[in-house]
């Protein structure tokens, strides 16, 4: 169920399974498919989601078609990202940021996950 290799498609069918119940890393970006904003920052979504394979799960939520989690999560600007560990959020980030912003936040949640 990928869209791109590397980026999981996240629905309500598959959250609870690919990132609460995830031993690991994940980052969540919930967007949707009409959003300017996410068209943005997509390519570098993309190519982090092949750069990082097998360290950190990257999906995507579309959520006009999952609005109970876009509820749940309270997502009111897109994209947002959601950085998960465990099942539980360590962090997030609020509409449009720049590539190195997005990798830093990255890198760090991988070192906490690695220590």
């Amino acid at each position: 169920m990928n869209g791109k290799p590397g980026l999981l498609i996240l629905t309500e069918a598959n959250f609870r399974r690919e990132v609460i119940e995830a031993a690991g890393p994940v980052l969540v970006v919930f967007e949707t498919d009409w959003s300017g904003s996410y068209r943005i920052i997509a390519p570098f979504i993309e190519e982090m989601a092949l750069r990082y394979q097998g360290r950190i799960k990257l999906g995507k939520l579309d959520v006009d078609a999952n609005k109970r989690i876009a509820d749940e999560y309270s997502i009111r600007t897109l994209p947002t990202l959601i950085f998960f560990k465990n099942g539980q959020i360590v962090d997030f980030l609020i509409g449009i940021c720049p590539k190195n912003i997005i990798e830093n936040l990255l890198g760090s949640i991988l070192l906490r996950d690695d220590s």
